[in-house]
């Protein structure tokens, strides 16, 4: 069985790891995993793709399957590329190897088998004392080798099961025991066991992208500001992420990889950002604080979500990154535009009366450049074009953080 990689994936990238795992070569090696069971592959696609270069390459896909009995089901699998992880079928060629599995298989997170089950989920819950009976599955989220969120809907109860690999699971749950005594509106944590299976209690309200769409009127800037300046003190030790400025140049190296005529305006965006801008105060941060991570309801926040990478940091980086990506989501949803790009000047508004304004906007022009990896990573069907478009916006934002300094430096 030959998978060599064609160097014509979609967009003609020449990176051999990723047309191994989104070109022609592809459906062999999804074809070549499911033979052994019996299954044929009906259909195909790409669903993510998270590129490290020059370390390696992960995808997932939505499949159809025919199996021996004549059952055809959607399921979906997985393949990387580089060191294979144990318990996966690997194809080795001799030029290209490729690890893959089926979902929900992955070797990296085996909760994901029990947070698959609906006997063991109902088992699970009735054991927690949230009711017997049966129990309706939902996959909220998949990144493979990553994380995985499943929603589980019981008869009396609603519960979030997050899946972590083992060894972060523990300090997950802790993180959101703190946060709740805290006062903070976080998930509460109902238990977890040590293979990496964490049960959130579901919150009320509705996420703040939902709310936008919806034209309801957005919590204001000094309750969000309010809300981060409560995060406990706890959690500033530990190690920094790397900022959103650090990150730019990554960045910019996979969208090099997956698009190269775009590499040379996302390296000098990036480069412009790292040499023009600075840091700010450190504090305590969420890390990836955007608009599907609040909930709201009647104007008020009522739930904050994703407190993984939440830690020691920058603030610039949390309020960057609720503006970069409205400003990206305004253009994904031309229809509600208006309403996005108001609550994301008003946020603006807001925010630079804290930090600094130019490197406010110097930083979420990183922000945008790090979502312009996106369209390629969630395989768009006009992924090129739409990179291309966020890495117009980001670079409207560094415009926009050159002026304010070119005028401060004037006056």
């Amino acid at each position: 069985m030959s998978m060599t990689s064609s160097n014509n994936g979609a967009g003609g990238h020449p990176d051999p790891d990723l047309d191994l795992l989104t070109g022609p070569a592809a459906e062999e090696v999804l074809r070549t995993v499911l033979r052994p069971g019996g299954g044929e592959l009906l259909t195909w696609r790409a669903t993510q793709v998270e590129h490290q270069p020059g370390r390696r390459s992960t995808a997932a896909y939505q499949v159809r399957i025919r199996w021996s009995d004549g059952q055809v089901r959607d399921e979906r699998l997985a393949a990387c590329t580089g060191r294979p992880p144990r318990g996966t079928v690997v194809l080795d060629d001799g030029t290209d190897r490729v690890a893959a599995w089926r979902f929900p298989y992955d070797p990296d997170l085996p909760a994901l088998r029990t947070a698959y089950d609906r006997h063991a989920v109902g088992v699970l819950l009735s054991d927690l004392g949230l009711g017997d009976g049966p129990v309706r599955l939902e996959v909220r989220a998949y990144r493979p080798r990553r994380r995985a969120v499943i929603e589980a809907i019981g008869s009396r109860h609603r519960v979030f099961l997050k899946v972590v690999r083992p060894d972060r699971v523990q300090d997950l749950h802790e993180r959101h025991r703190l946060l709740v005594g805290a006062g903070l509106p976080a998930a509460p944590s109902l238990g977890y066991t040590p293979d990496g299976l964490l049960v959130l209690q579901a919150l009320p309200g509705r996420t703040l992208r939902q709310a936008l769409h919806a034209r309801e009127a957005p919590p204001p800037g000094r309750a969000l500001l309010t809300l981060l300046d409560r995060l406990p003190a706890e959690l500033a030790h530990g190690r920094a992420r790397p900022s959103w400025r650090e990150r730019a140049p990554h960045y910019a190296a996979v969208l090099a990889a997956a698009l190269p005529g775009v590499g040379e305006q996302a390296t000098a965006l990036a480069e412009a950002i790292v040499t023009e801008s600075g840091t700010g105060p450190r504090t305590v941060v969420h890390g990836d604080l955007y608009e599907s991570q609040l909930l709201v309801s009647g104007g008020r926040i009522c739930g904050l979500l994703d407190v993984d990478t939440a830690g020691p940091g920058e603030r610039l980086d949390d309020l960057a990154c609720l503006l970069g990506h409205l400003s990206v989501l305004a253009q994904m949803r031309p229809e509600r535009a208006g309403a996005i790009l108001r609550a994301g000047a008003a946020y603006l508004a807001s925010f630079e009366r804290v930090v600094d304004p130019a490197e406010l906007r110097y930083r979420t022009a990183a922000v945008v450049l790090s979502l312009a990896t996106g369209p390629h990573r969630v395989q768009e069907r006009d992924w090129p074009a739409n990179t291309r478009t966020r890495l117009d916006l980001a670079a409207l934002w560094l415009a926009s953080a050159r002026r304010l300094h070119r005028d401060r430096a004037a006056g």
